[in-house]
């Protein structure tokens, strides 16, 4: 099992609550600049666990 294998579904939560924050914020009506700022987070977040998850995928198949 390599590294990446262990870091994924800790990238993978970490996406869920980026986007759980975000959904609560909207959801309480908080500051829509707030709600923007957590959604483009969310947006980097999603890249970087994509990025992992094909490069384990990739490690794998050697």
């Amino acid at each position: 099992m390599s590294i990446l294998d262990q870091v994924v579904p800790f990238a993978a939560a970490g996406v869920a609550v980026i986007l759980l924050f975000g959904l609560a914020n909207m959801m309480r009506g908080g500051s829509p600049n707030t709600s923007q700022k957590l959604m483009r987070l969310r947006v980097i977040a999603q890249f970087v666990t994509l990025v992992l998850v094909m490069g384990a995928l990739y490690l794998r198949s050697l």
